[in-house]
């Protein structure tokens, strides 16, 4: 009797399309051009390159710029044209390029920052530079007489930047693991609030706009989403990666989160299930279950005449417990735990199958990747590595 073959179900997963090589050293920030097969990028080589898609399929340059010093990091308006590149000696330097992307002329610089430039944003709408830099400032210049206009000194280098334009709140994240909350006039600024959630730098902010929610990725691997426009404080974590999260996207329409990280890992995120806050972790001197000591607690451990044990933490409830009272690991996907976790015997048993059903999905992009940029109207991801090279992706199989 012959053998039944059982066709293998096929896995949703990013298609690659393409990928550009050329640059000379990494690639520390690229943006997708909207309505164009083109790719803009900006290297520590001190380059910037706009790639085009030929006949052949293939990406070349269509301008190759040489800078003065390495470009750090760039963003592109797409209405105007305008292109704003940060460099390593402090500097921002803006370009217009043709209707056709294949000249580009300078158009103004500022002296925004003494160090290093971390992020540059242009905003349209109040026609303003926005940026961050490695002198623990951030300042914000016009953009049409390149005055500076305004700046506030954090207290730890800053790495990432978003603005609301509606509000005109900038949210700032920092090398200590703090976010912090402006208000901006035309010359000035107020402090709204600061929160720290992360035990690592703010490595990547993502700012949705329309349910008024801010992304914080960090170097200690984890993902938190804070709910500003609740006003309650609420603080969701989401741990799906092995290393520091280097940037996040959101795709609107589907309410799912791209978040990518220094070990190659995409991860895609289900946002539109209702999640849970993690517990507040609760001190004890004996585990909250047995009873027995922990190891500092020497009175204890002495009228008991028993050795003392080590603390651990249930993530479901938050009791401190001992070894053996916790010995079960599990996923809770709701509360943000996508890989197994220490849970305390009692809430391994209530976890249901149900409630252990993965709510994102984990892709390789097998490079280390730097920096993101989703194109939301096609769907592409373009992934920029240390190894110099980008990679276009179609996300669609998983973002829909």
């Amino acid at each position: 009797m012959a053998a039944e073959i059982h066709p293998k179900p096929l896995t949703r997963r990013p298609v690659l399309l393409n990928k550009i090589e050329g640059s000379q050293d990494v690639v520390n920030a690229a943006v997708i051009i909207p309505k164009e097969d083109g790719v803009i990028s900006v290297s520590e080589d001190r380059t910037i390159r706009v790639w085009l898609k030929r006949d052949s399929g293939q990406y070349w340059p269509s301008v190759y710029h040489a800078m003065p010093f390495p470009c750090s990091c760039m963003c592109f308006n797409p209405e105007t044209r305008r292109l704003s590149v940060g460099m390593d000696n402090g500097q921002i330097s803006e370009f217009v390029l043709s209707d056709d992307y294949n000249k580009m002329t300078q158009a103004r610089s500022y002296q925004a920052h003494q160090n290093r430039v971390t992020v540059v944003l242009f905003v349209l709408e109040m026609e303003w530079v926005l940026s961050t830099g490695l002198d623990k400032n951030f300042t914000w210049h016009c953009s049409e007489s390149s005055q500076r206009l305004g700046g506030y000194r954090t207290t730890s280098w800053v790495s990432c930047l978003q603005f609301d334009v509606e509000t005109r709140h900038a949210f700032v994240g920092d090398h200590s693991g703090q976010v912090t909350i402006m208000k901006l006039e035309q010359e000035s600024c107020s402090l709204v609030t600061t929160f720290k959630g992360h035990t690592g730098s703010v490595t990547a902010l993502c700012w949705d706009s329309v349910q008024r929610v801010l992304f914080s990725g960090s170097s200690d691997h984890s993902i938190i989403m804070w709910d500003i426009g609740g006003r309650k404080g609420t603080a969701i974590e989401l741990q799906g990666h092995n290393e520091k999260v280097q940037g996040l996207c959101y795709a609107h329409h589907t309410k799912q989160l791209i978040s990518c990280s220094s070990d190659g890992g995409i991860t895609v995120w289900n946002m539109d299930v209702k999640r849970h806050e993690t517990p507040e972790w609760l001190d004890s001197d004996s585990c909250q279950k047995c009873e027995q000591p922990f190891f500092w607690n020497f009175k204890q451990m002495w009228d008991s005449k028993k050795i003392g044990l080590r603390q651990h933490h249930c993530r479901k409830c938050g009791k401190a417990v001992c070894g053996k009272c916790s010995s079960k690991r599990s996923t809770i996907p709701l509360m943000g735990f996508e890989f197994e976790v220490r849970v305390c015997d009692s809430c391994y048993e209530s976890i249901t199958d149900e409630e252990r059903a993965p709510t994102a999905t984990f892709h390789d992009s097998k490079h280390s990747i730097v920096h993101v940029h989703f194109e939301a109207t096609r769907g592409w991801l373009l992934t920029s590595g240390a190894d110099k090279i980008l990679k276009l992706w179609d996300m669609t199989p998983v973002v829909s």
